[in-house]
C-alpha cells in the first residue's frame, strides 16, 4: 500500500486507522529530521508495534565500459556510442 508516497507494509492485525496514525506520525518525525522517507513496515510483538522504516535514496545507474566506471552522462563520445550498441546477452 501506498500513503504519501511512502510504501507501506502493515500486520494485518492493524486497523486502517491505527495504521494511518502510526504512518503520520513517522512521516512527521521524517519531516523534522529533514530526510526524505521512502518505506515503513508496521509488525506486532505481542502488544508492541515495531515500526521500521527507512530512507528514500535516488537510484544512480552507473554503468562499466572498457575500464570506467561512472554514470553515462559523464562519458564522452566515443564510450557513449559503445555503452548504446551494447547488446543484452541472456544465458
Amino acid at each position: 500500500m501506498l500513503i504519501n508516497g511512502v510504501r507501506i507494509k502493515a500486520d494485518p492485525a492493524l486497523s486502517d486507522d491505527e495504521v494511518a496514525a502510526l504512518v503520520d506520525d513517522e512521516i512527521r518525525l521524517w519531516q523534522q529530521r529533514g530526510k526524505p522517507l521512502g518505506a515503513i513496515d508496521l509488525s506486532l510483538d505481542g502488544e508492541s508495534v515495531i515500526i521500521r522504516s527507512c530512507e528514500k535514496s535516488p537510484i544512480r545507474r552507473v554503468r562499466r565500459i572498457t575500464g570506467y566506471l561512472s554514470t553515462v552522462d559523464q562519458f564522452n563520445d566515443a564510450k557513449q556510442a559503445e555503452c548504446k550498441d551494447r547488446r543484452i546477452h541472456v544465458g
